[in-house]
This record gives structure tokens, C-alpha cells and sequence, in this order.
């Protein structure tokens, strides 16, 4: 158990924080497996690059990734003050997300479920 004031706790916590800029799309209604497909494209390529294959990709995954991609690059120019010219994307992963479970009727009484899933999708960026 941590021991100090909860202010002081916080503080310690913080200061251990990522300082690398980043965006994070939850829930989003794609599943982790098709979102993974476009985020393996772009993984280690600079932001220039990534929008590049993010604006022809046809998946419908690129479109939710390519908007995550621009408000990480924000993200890094006015909060961070970073050179969005040096960015590249060092971390991209999509974590799974609940489950939405729906029934659809079958055939005599049957119901087959139906799972339409979900995923948090992050983009952390670094500067070369």
C-alpha cells in the first residue's frame, strides 16, 4: 500500500506518466482483428507515410485509425510543442472491447447469437 497524502500519491503517479504524445478511440464498432490488419501497416512509418496508406486503404478500420492518427499528430504539435515533420508512430495496438451480443431467430425455435465486438484503438506517436 502506497503511503502519503493522496495529493502526494498522484504526483508520483504523474511523474511516471508517458510523456509521449497519443490518441485513443474507445469502443470503437470494429473488431480487433480487422483494425489490427490496418494498424500493422502503419506501425514504425512517419505520420506522412501513415496518412498516405491510411487515405488508401479500403478498409473501413482505416477511416476511424486515419482521423485517430490526425488528433495524435495534434495532440504532439500544441500540447507536446514537437516538429510534426519528425513524428512517427511508435506504438499502435487495439485492445478488445465489450461485447455487444445480439439473438437472431433461426429456423424451428433455434436463436443464433450473434457477437458484434468492439475495440479500444490507441496511436502513440515519437519524434526521430
Amino acid at each position: 500500500m502506497a503511503k502519503g497524502h493522496r495529493s502526494q500519491i498522484k504526483r508520483e503517479r504523474n511523474a511516471n506518466k508517458d510523456k509521449r504524445p497519443s490518441a485513443k478511440l474507445s469502443y470503437a464498432r470494429v473488431s480487433v482483428q480487422k483494425a489490427c490488419f490496418v494498424l500493422d501497416a502503419i506501425r514504425g512509418k512517419d505520420v506522412q507515410t501513415a496518412l498516405g496508406i491510411l487515405a488508401y486503404n479500403p478498409r473501413y478500420a482505416s477511416r476511424l485509425i486515419e482521423k485517430l492518427l490526425k488528433s495524435a499528430v495534434a495532440n504532439a504539435e500544441n500540447n507536446n510543442g514537437m516538429d510534426s515533420s519528425k513524428l512517427f508512430v511508435s506504438e499502435c495496438y487495439a485492445n478488445e472491447a465489450p461485447t455487444m451480443k445480439r439473438i437472431h431467430p433461426r429456423a424451428q425455435g433455434r436463436a443464433y447469437h450473434i457477437l458484434k465486438r468492439m475495440s479500444h484503438i490507441t496511436v502513440v506517436l515519437d519524434e526521430r
